[in-house]
């Protein structure tokens, strides 16, 4: 289970880029090899197109690939460079937080008006959950980075991520059992 939530935002971003080349190949083919077109293909590729770009965001957040200037961050102490991580993760916290309830009103307004997509009759609220769940994710992805960075600045080390922290107490405690 822990597995399926690490690589969460990769599998679902995987799972919808070979759907949208499937069904882009089944277009080409049928349009150019049976001469009849797809009505569906392009609608579906828009909307599995959505997910995946609101899933990135996602994913961005995991693996911190923001903006920044690393060359100031750098200029600081290990400790001093958790103090900004932790001011940066806040206010991107804050700015999810404050964007949640709206994607989850724009929501409920599409599951109130029992709109569904023209040429395939989907509900639109499917596509139209995905910044509700996404701004959900990223929320919990930056609290997780926000208590690491915690843990550098305590114990004043520089861990990108849980793995790389617990290879290091790991490979410190045996070295402590060792000594002894």
């Amino acid at each position: 289970m822990y597995n399926v939530y690490k690589n969460l935002e990769e599998g679902v971003m995987v799972a919808l880029l070979i759907g949208m080349v499937v069904i882009m190949i089944v277009q080409v083919f049928c349009r150019y090899a049976l001469g009849m077109s797809l009505s569906w293909s392009e609608e579906i590729t828009r909307y599995l197109f959505v997910w995946s770009a609101f899933m990135s965001v996602s994913l961005c957040t995991k693996l911190t690939i923001n903006i920044r200037i690393d060359q100031i961050i750098r200029l600081f102490s290990k400790r001093g460079r958790a103090l900004v991580k932790i001011f940066n993760l806040t206010v991107e916290f804050a700015f999810f937080a404050y964007m949640l309830p709206y994607a989850y009103r724009y929501l409920l307004a599409t599951i109130e008006s029992g709109q569904v997509s023209p040429a395939c009759g989907i509900p639109m609220y499917l596509v139209q959950s995905a910044p509700l769940v996404c701004f959900a994710l990223c929320l919990i992805r930056i609290a997780e980075r926000w208590f690491l960075q915690w843990h550098n600045f305590f114990y004043n080390e520089e861990h990108r991520n849980y793995e790389e922290l617990k290879s290091v107490k790991h490979s410190s405690f045996s070295f402590k059992r060792s000594s002894i």
